[in-house]
């Protein structure tokens, strides 16, 4: 069965899936609405390659909000179902799952708010989509791992009746590049000082503009607490211990300070380094959900490493067309 898609989003992201779509010639997923914060466009046939001019300059798009994209799409007749894929990373737009669930639509997303921050608003997302026949479905496996079939292996696990004793990984990509190039048994690698990692990967696009948004690990809290509801947990921010592993001198400073004092604290990292080596490890940054202790952390440890292709636009997209074939499998069932 075809399934309608209506995207929330189309930055790096919604446009790669868009790319994806119409280079696969896909006949099971018809993207017929696309917005951005300023406007939005429905139509009844699928959209084409030339949809990013369409939306910005055709007289049938709207101003949008999130109220007149929903009743455009309910206007909208189809015997297929709509999925509505929200590539934000905005708290209003995962605010409003439950009324796009309540509509009859289902949700896939790799926007990680909903499901790790307001506990109340989760359980209302899982009240409504909780499995029953006819229920609306939500997906959103490229909250965790981008590609990687994290979110669904837990899924399974947990529904076959599985005990969870602990989940642990490192789940983000920018700090995994990071302490991937600082931090190595290589023995021919050359040293390398931590804050020149940092403004290389900067440079590259891999972390936000002000990198503290990185290496405060607030990232990696939200999935570990994504993980560890999935697995049963009512974990919040409060109950997540993470370490910042921003200097506390740098906390405050303008992001161009930061990165020009960083070099400050190149001896505090090589030191770090330099223990986990001598004792034959790296270092690396850790998220952890301990059920069986009652214990969920993000912490720099020294790891064993199971990697994969976990970041990126690419992968992300691929994430999230897998999740709405699921929904196409699911709904002809």
């Amino acid at each position: 069965m075809v399934v309608n898609v209506a995207i929330v989003g189309v930055g790096l992201v919604g446009s790669e899936f868009i790319r994806q779509v119409i280079a696969t010639k896909s006949n099971k997923i018809a993207v017929i609405a696309v917005a951005n914060s300023r406007t939005f466009l429905t139509s009844p046939t699928p959209l084409t390659s030339t949809w990013k001019t369409d939306l910005t300059s055709s007289s049938a798009s709207k101003s949008f909000t999130l109220d007149a994209f929903t009743a455009s799409l309910a206007a909208s007749k189809s015997a297929h179902p709509t999925v509505v894929l929200d590539c934000t990373s905005n708290e209003a737009v995962a605010a409003y799952y439950p009324t796009w669930l309540q509509s009859g639509f289902h949700v896939v997303t790799p926007n990680k708010k909903a499901f790790s921050g307001d506990l109340a608003l989760y359980k209302k997302i899982k009240e409504i989509a909780n499995g029953t026949p006819g229920a609306p479905l939500i997906y959103h496996e490229s909250t965790v791992g981008a590609g990687l079939p994290v979110i669904n292996t837990l899924n399974d696990l947990v529904n076959t009746g599985d005990k969870i004793t602990k989940i642990e990984g490192i789940f983000s990509g920018t700090l995994s590049y990071i302490f991937n190039n600082f931090s190595t048994l290589d023995a021919s690698a050359e040293p390398v000082q931590f804050s020149k990692v940092v403004s290389v990967a900067k440079d590259l696009g891999y972390t936000e503009p002000d990198p503290r948004d990185d290496l405060n690990g607030m990232d990696v809290a939200r999935k570990v607490i994504i993980l560890g509801r999935v697995a049963g947990l009512d974990l919040t921010q409060e109950t997540v211990q993470v370490e910042n592993i921003v200097p506390e001198l740098l906390r405050g400073a303008s992001p161009e300070k930061f990165m020009e004092s960083l070099p400050d604290f190149d001896d505090y990292f090589s030191k770090l380094n330099k223990e986990a080596i001598e004792n034959g490890q790296v270092l690396r940054y850790v998220g952890l959900v301990d059920p069986v202790h009652g214990k969920s952390s993000v912490t720099l440890a020294s790891p064993l490493i199971i990697q994969g292709a976990g970041a990126g636009a690419a992968v992300t997209a691929f994430g999230i067309y897998s999740d709405i074939l699921k929904i196409a499998e699911r709904t002809q069932q």
